[in-house]
């Protein structure tokens, strides 16, 4: 991917709109692609998707001007404005930030243009990789999410000794099985 010199003011927009206006078009750009070239054009949106995602950490990382947990928790503002998520910590310190997202406008965003499946690749298939780019020592789990018809997401990122390995994501965002 090409060096990005423009600053990314994109989270003026809202992240919770900006997936709406990029669901709205990417839907049926993948249908169309999809039905040429065949169902791979979705591993390759997620394969993209995730790389993004590693590329936001890593700037949200200099944006904060830190990587430890409380940093990449103090930069989570963004994703919840206008109410798109309502969480509840369960931990931060230095070694654990543990949430829930108990309320997630996105997967009901999704749901309601008709796009839950394509809901987790553009959404929740970003969150491993966010924190890949942002600290690559922190293990990101997660065994559930409301796009996937759970009652609560449970997000856990633990501080690690060594680097995480990066491995190809499901479609969930969750952890590979």
């Amino acid at each position: 991917m090409s060096e990005n010199t423009t600053p990314d003011r994109l989270n003026e927009v809202g992240v919770l709109k900006r997936r709406e206006i990029e669901a709205r078009l990417v839907a049926p750009l993948l249908e169309r692609l999809a039905a040429t070239y065949g169902d791979g054009v979705y591993e390759v949106a997620r394969d993209v998707i995730v790389d993004v995602a590693r590329e936001q950490g890593a700037a949200l990382a200099d944006a904060v001007g830190g990587t430890t947990l409380a940093d990449f928790a103090a930069g989570l503002g963004a994703w919840s404005a206008d109410g798109a998520l309502e969480t509840e910590v369960r931990q931060l310190d230095d070694g654990v930030f543990a949430f829930d997202v108990t309320r997630c406008r996105y997967a009901e965003m999704y749901r309601s243009l008709g796009l839950a499946d394509l809901g987790a690749t553009l959404s929740c298939n970003r969150d491993g990789s966010l924190i890949e780019g942002f600290n690559p020592n922190v293990r990101f789990t997660r065994t559930r999410t409301i796009m996937s018809g759970a009652d609560h997401c449970d997000f856990r990122f633990e501080l690690v000794d060594t680097p995480v390995d990066v491995a190809p994501r499901p479609p969930d965002g969750g952890q590979p099985s």
